[in-house]
């Protein structure tokens, strides 16, 4: 069999499909005996390579080198963000299942695996992204055309929250319309630059804010970040039936505080539950994206200002948030075909 035929059998570890069917492959050839790949994916992976290359090596029969681009789908057509290829909510039905820890570090992974991304906090009552990314206090974004905002940039993404525009100490005391406003300003008033992703991180909930970003943003997708605890699930449950109604489609659940391993003896135990986010994808059609661990490093991390995919990007911690995202923005591009496809319409003689 030739050579490019063979290679256009491996499968996509994440969409289960041929790369020869995904059209991924832009040219293969050999030289000096080694297997040389040109791919193309709509996800960005490149974490990913020496995986691949692995693979592609068994199924050839040689050593492969890998050459990986990546060309991002755009889901967020029509109420688009300008300068935004895709909008991803980061949720959550309750506060205290790690939300915003989650949407932190998934942006930054993305980021190292090639991708172009931006992190707006939605959480208008308690912003927490300032003091995530590392953000000196008191620090506010430079202003262009007196009406835009520039985002800052820390960690290698470009990120707007509330917590840049008041001090740390203030409360916002605002009824709902208020606060929606200001999230709609933060959306529509800040200069996003050509971004393949702009992870959102919502409050916790399914109120006003989420409503106002659905009517205000052509969300893409949305993951959702619950624990194992059932209290949490139900919570979980509720917002994927809330994005469902409003017609966003769930990339996956991440699931926090999943499993905790003693420093001193090695003993693995789920103090909060085993499998629950497991379960809840499959009863919604979804997938799990990943399972963290119950770590005090995470928060740790986190609350100086370096989160963890930034202070240990080749950790195993890290790993997992960079597999999960490539997990969540493989689902992206495969929602996109699918939508390219259009629908599939059969006739028979019943």
């Amino acid at each position: 069999m030739p050579l490019p035929e063979v290679v256009a059998r491996l499968e996509d570890p994440y969409l289960a499909l041929a790369w020869g069917e995904l059209g991924a492959l832009d040219s293969v050839r050999e030289e000096r005996g080694v297997c040389i790949v040109e791919a193309t994916l709509g996800y960005p992976a490149h974490g990913a390579i020496a995986g691949l290359e692995q693979r592609l090596s068994q199924l050839v029969g040689m050593p492969a080198k890998l050459s990986l681009s990546f060309r991002p789908p755009v889901l967020s057509q029509g109420r688009a963000i300008r300068g935004v290829k895709n909008i991803v909510a980061v949720a959550s039905g309750k506060g205290g299942v790690g939300k915003s820890t989650t949407a932190v570090n998934l942006a930054l992974a993305l980021e190292q695996e090639g991708a172009r991304v931006g992190v707006l906090d939605a959480d208008i009552y308690g912003p927490s992204l300032g003091i995530m990314l590392g953000v000196p206090g008191g620090r506010r974004p430079d202003v262009k055309d007196e009406k835009f905002f520039v985002p800052i940039k820390a960690h290698g993404i470009v990120a707007m929250s509330m917590s840049f525009l008041v001090t740390r100490e203030t409360p916002m005391v605002w009824r709902g319309p208020m606060a929606s406003g200001a999230l709609t300003q933060l959306l529509n008033q800040t200069l996003w630059e050509d971004l393949d992703y702009l992870i959102v991180d919502m409050p916790p909930g399914t109120g006003d804010i989420q409503l106002t970003l659905s009517q205000q943003a052509a969300l893409a997708g949305a993951v959702i970040v619950t624990t194992p605890q059932d209290l949490a699930l139900q919570d979980a449950i509720k917002g994927i039936e809330m994005f469902r109604k409003v017609g966003v489609p769930v990339l996956g659940i991440v699931e926090n505080m999943g499993l905790h391993v003693c420093p001193e003896c090695g003993h693995e135990s789920h103090i909060f539950g085993a499998g629950g986010g497991a379960r809840v994808a499959e009863q919604y059609g979804t997938v799990l994206l990943s399972t963290l661990p119950l770590a005090s490093e995470i928060r740790a991390q986190t609350d100086s200002g370096n989160p963890t995919v930034a202070a240990d990007p080749q950790g195993r911690i890290a790993q997992i948030y960079r597999d999960a995202a490539r997990r969540l923005a493989a689902r992206l591009w495969q929602i996109a075909r699918t939508a390219a496809a259009g629908p599939t319409i059969s006739v028979s003689d019943d």
